[in-house]
């Protein structure tokens, strides 16, 4: 009679059991390892479907970071912890300042103010985007109002402005751009993805820059993502009525410049140009400058880090220039052929602070004259900011993300300046309150807006908090 195999005891076969589980486990790493290596060799190499998963990961994180920022509209780059409690004018040295009224925009809403030289708000333009906005609009689902703030604005001598809209925490973040009356009643809009910055020519024309995504891809420029957001120099009517559009990375691409766009760094691929200026060259300024000509247009491409010119009739870029700043804004033509931007990055000569307006000589890249503040309150504003050269000699600059306006000589003496009021509760984790940036500021002469005009400007009061 034959035996029975003996009974498995207690325990016996674990190590069997055991054996089993570790390989199914290194089994599975080992195909979640080689699937992440396979991905990523597709989404580097372009091979379907690694860039469509790129894309989709990115379009969701762009809905994750909009819902989460919306969230906290203090978390936004529109409000920093204040470096100072000083609001309104610390400083304001009639005999040396350049006279006159001071408009600017700010972060804490969709305001312009205008403000007489002891900080008295004298006139105040206010819309709301959510009153401009239409279903015809770039922009599907705008942020709430609070997000939504002036980047630029211009004042007619009859107070009328053009405003510039942005949205803080959406891509694409251009809104639009809309004229006022002086009573903030929109006389027209043009709802395209305005951003930046605007000018007006001599004859009215406006020219604004705007952004789209595309995913067409630019023959030659392997290194751009697609989609990406590529940037236009539109051309409005003196009524708002669009004319012209110049795409600016042809402009580029097709210029003897157009080895700059194979430099754009990594993080920047897709956004290569980040156009953020756009002024109207005059026959004044134009005189001294022998790299353009009158009706030519000075541009700013800060991931380049150029400034450039570009010829809207011919649709290309004439000139473009690198120099020792990094991050640039509002670059200028002095009357003597200088230039004067605002160098975020540049300042490397101080650790704790980088920022710095430079006057730059663009035959021979000379520094000609620079001001990054003092030890005590250095220049430091990562992104936004501007500068204006005076009749008197002296700069206004605005520093951004300090919310901070100051005028300052050649000599490097503040002679005025301005602190803005508006602050928002301290938050949690922090120990001072958050303030309200600065985006622009311009000093217009006393005579500059029609006596109708002026006859109507009054004090008004402006609170030092922000409600929502």
């Amino acid at each position: 009679m034959g035996s029975l195999p003996p009974e498995r005891g207690m325990g016996e076969g674990d190590d069997g059991s055991s054996a089993d589980r570790i390989f199914k486990a290194g089994f599975f790493i080992s195909l979640v390892f080689i699937a992440f290596v396979a991905g990523a060799i597709m989404t580097t190499a372009g091979v379907t479907p690694g860039p469509q998963i790129s894309d989709a990961y990115l379009g969701g994180k762009a809905l994750y970071d909009r819902a989460t920022t919306t969230q906290n509209l203090y978390l936004t780059d529109l409000w920093y912890p204040e470096r100072r409690s000083d609001k309104g004018v610390t400083v304001n040295d009639a005999a040396r300042t350049e006279q006159g009224l001071t408009l600017y925009t700010s972060g804490d809403d969709a305001v312009a103010r205008l403000i007489a030289m002891d900080g008295t708000v004298v006139h105040e333009w206010r819309r709301p985007y959510s009153s401009v906005w239409h279903e015809g609009a770039a922009v599907k689902r705008p942020q709430p109002d609070a997000f939504v703030y002036f980047r630029k604005a211009i004042a007619y001598p009859n107070g009328d402005l053009l405003v510039v809209y942005e949205g803080a925490g959406d891509t694409p973040y251009g809104y639009g751009v809309a004229k006022l009356d002086k009573d903030s009643n929109v006389l027209w809009s043009y709802l395209g993805n305005a951003h930046h910055d605007i000018d007006v020519g001599p004859d009215g024309r406006i020219y604004v820059i705007t952004h789209e995504f595309v995913d067409k891809k630019l023959d030659g420029f392997d290194n751009f993502k697609q989609p990406r957001l590529d940037d236009f120099l539109v051309i409005l009517s003196p009524d708002g009525k669009e004319e012209k559009k110049i795409p600016l990375i042809q402009a580029m691409a097709r210029s003897e410049f157009r080895q700059m766009l194979y430099t754009v760094s990594a993080f920047a691929v897709s956004d290569p140009l980040h156009t953020n200026n756009v002024d109207y060259i005059t026959a004044e300024e134009a005189a001294n400058f022998p790299y353009a000509k009158e009706g030519q247009l000075l541009v700013s491409f800060r991931e380049l880090g150029a400034v450039a010119v570009l010829d809207p009739d011919e649709e290309t870029i004439t000139w473009a220039k690198r120099s020792d700043w990094l991050g640039q804004h509002d670059p200028d033509i002095l009357p003597n052929g200088d230039l004067i931007l605002f160098d975020n990055f540049g300042n490397y000569e101080r650790a704790n602070a980088r920022s710095r307006v430079i006057e730059v000589n663009p035959r021979t890249s000379e520094i000609v004259w620079e001001y990054g503040g003092t030890p005590e309150a250095p220049l430091d504003s990562m992104i936004r900011s501007a500068q204006q050269r005076l009749k008197n000699g002296n700069t206004l600059i605005t520093e951004s993300s300090g919310g901070r306006l100051l005028e300052v000589t050649r000599e490097g003496d503040i002679v005025w300046e301005y602190i803005n009021p508006v602050r928002a509760e301290t938050l949690a984790g922090e120990t001072v309150p958050r303030l309200s940036i600065l985006c622009w500021g311009q000093r217009l002469p006393p005579d500059y807006f029609d006596a109708s005009f002026t006859s109507s400007l009054q004090a008004t009061s402006q609170t030092g908090k922000k409600t929502i």
